[in-house]
């Protein structure tokens, strides 16, 4: 009997070390960056979570700790859009800890500094390229089934419970997921994944609470409608035309009956009146990502960064994995399967999750009106009417909460993406995070 005991205790011994030894290869922390001049600022962990019935696809994700308080704090989930965008999109330009320094190309690494907005200075943030083929990510065999919609809310529950697995230190911190753009149509569902996993008899729950989308996708049709309402709004096109488009159209600009020609017509002058507008971020000019004065230059220096040898090298990247890093994949073979999520905010909703819900009010290509329609079709009462929100006795924006714990905010003067206003973004996240009124 003492033989027996003694081995059952070897075993799970061993058995321990192998998972101390897979978890020391899947994962590493990563001190310094090339760019960054001295240690990091901040405890920063990189590595491969295989998903899939053999692992197949290598979900790659940076993990970055909270610097207050690790142990207690939020733990969020950042996913970026596209689909096929890279997670560094947030990393390096919307809340993270670091960004790149607009310095002129001059064919050296280009630097990073720190930054005074990142949502990690009260939470804990897992950073994931999705799907596969997105940033880092990759499979190791041939794939039959293209991802989609529906297959990613599963596939990222699989990377979630085998990372909080292996990091068991954070099973218990309140957990959200978060995004932007694209990702409106894959958090929702993924809400909806983890809290009908929590309930299944042979998975630890996950301390889900919330979910926070900025300037989401949500439905084709209702995204789109908003544009022209939006464009009028902005004194983009006449109130002649608007009128026009509204009687002729019938509010319909998305799906146009090809026999209603004078409704084709004046969405052609619309259309005119528009194409020279930058849709991300109206109060800007259009212009090309090689011009250092243009603002998309960022996204360029993160090219050059990312490819380098000696960054993949810090960031422990398969060096079989993927040829040249993209910030955006655009020819991922993706398949949308999920028309509108406005279904699984309400079902969301049902279950009591927390939301936060905002808008960049320059944003063109998700306008904030949309949006709002789709709230007001949820049919839950205000909680807080339409108000400003303030910092520093300036209107940061506008916003309202409503029944079902869900909570709209504007901010004054961003565009698609919070990357254009990130103070501005970081304190309404803050507030919101810690309960307290925008």
């Amino acid at each position: 009997m003492a033989n027996d005991y003694v081995s059952s205790v070897l075993k799970i011994m061993f058995l321990q070390l192998v998972l101390l030894i897979q978890h020391a290869e899947s994962a590493s922390i990563v001190k310094f960056l090339p760019g960054f001049d001295g240690p990091l600022p901040f405890e920063l962990e990189t590595g491969y979570i295989g998903v899939g019935e053999e692992e197949e696809v290598q979900s790659f994700y940076y993990f970055i700790k909270s610097e207050r308080n690790p142990q207690e704090d939020p733990l969020l989930l950042w996913l970026s859009g596209g689909p096929g965008c890279s997670s560094i999109s947030g990393l390096l330009f919307e809340n993270g800890p670091l960004t790149m320094k607009l310095d002129v190309y001059n064919g050296t690494l280009p630097s990073l500094v720190s930054t005074t907005y990142s949502w990690t200075k009260t939470s804990s943030i897992i950073f994931l390229d999705q799907p596969v083929r997105t940033g880092f990510s990759y499979s190791r065999t041939h794939l039959t089934t293209k991802p989609s919609d529906s297959g990613e809310a599963k596939r990222i529950h699989e990377f979630l419970q085998k990372w909080l697995g292996k990091h068991q230190e954070f099973s218990s911190n309140p957990f959200y997921i978060a995004g932007d753009s694209y990702s409106g149509m894959v958090v929702p569902a993924l809400v909806q994944e983890i809290s009908k996993g929590n309930y299944q008899c042979c998975n630890p729950p996950i301390n889900l609470q919330g979910y926070v989308l900025g300037n989401p996708v949500t439905e084709f049709k209702i995204d789109y409608n908003s544009r022209i309402p939006y464009a009028h709004g902005m004194a983009l096109i006449s109130d002649e035309l608007y009128e026009s488009l509204k009687r002729i159209c019938k509010g319909e600009y998305a799906n146009i009956d090809l026999r209603n020609a004078e409704c084709l017509k004046l969405v052609e002058e619309y259309t005119k009146c528009t194409e020279r507008i930058n849709k991300y971020l109206i109060s800007t000019p259009l212009c090309k990502t090689e011009n250092p004065d243009c603002y998309m230059y960022r996204y360029l220096l993160s090219t050059y960064w990312a490819n380098d040898e000696t960054v993949r090298k810090a960031l422990q990247i398969n060096e079989k994995s993927i040829g040249e890093w993209v910030r955006c994949n655009w020819y991922i073979a993706y398949t949308h399967d999920i028309l509108s999520s406005v279904p699984y905010h309400k079902n969301n909703s049902i279950n009591g999750y927390r939301s936060l819900i905002f808008s960049g009010d320059h944003d063109m290509v998700v306008p904030f009106v949309g949006t709002q329609a789709w709230i007001r079709s949820l049919n839950y009462s205000l909680i807080d009417g339409w108000r400003p929100w303030m910092i520093n006795d300036q209107i940061a924006g506008y916003t309202r909460t409503y029944a079902n714990k869900m909570t709209f905010a504007t901010v004054k003067g961003s565009g698609h993406t919070l990357e254009y206003k990130p103070e501005e973004s970081f304190i309404m996240f803050q507030r919101w995070i810690n309960g307290q009124p925008l």
